[in-house]
């Protein structure tokens, strides 16, 4: 089977689109393209998947509003939950030690 034969529209003759086999109601077999998946938003300092976050192209995240894009917290969208404890901890001891100091 040649490519050309797959691609019959000129525009999806790129074949960066994963394609799928699709049996029509008539029997016949053609080929679908798949939309392409989105990685997760990830930690930036320990690289886990962040939960609140939804993954859109990014034409569609563009038109979600900037509240539903990433969680209202310090660092929300940027760093995970477990991260920003850490974070936040590590800087009260520090004011903590600061004071002391002084």
């Amino acid at each position: 089977m040649l490519v050309r034969d797959i691609n019959k529209s000129e525009r999806n003759r790129s074949l960066k689109k994963p394609r799928m086999a699709i049996r029509t109601p008539g029997g016949k077999v053609t080929y679908r393209h798949r939309h392409k998946r989105y990685s997760a938003a990830r930690c930036s300092r320990c690289g886990m998947p962040l939960n609140a976050t939804p993954t859109e192209s990014r034409c569609i995240m563009n038109k979600i509003t900037y509240s539903q894009r990433r969680p209202n917290r310090p660092y929300g969208g940027n760093l995970c939950s477990r991260c920003l404890r850490e974070l936040m901890i590590s800087k009260a001891i520090e004011e903590g030690m600061a004071l002391l100091a002084s």
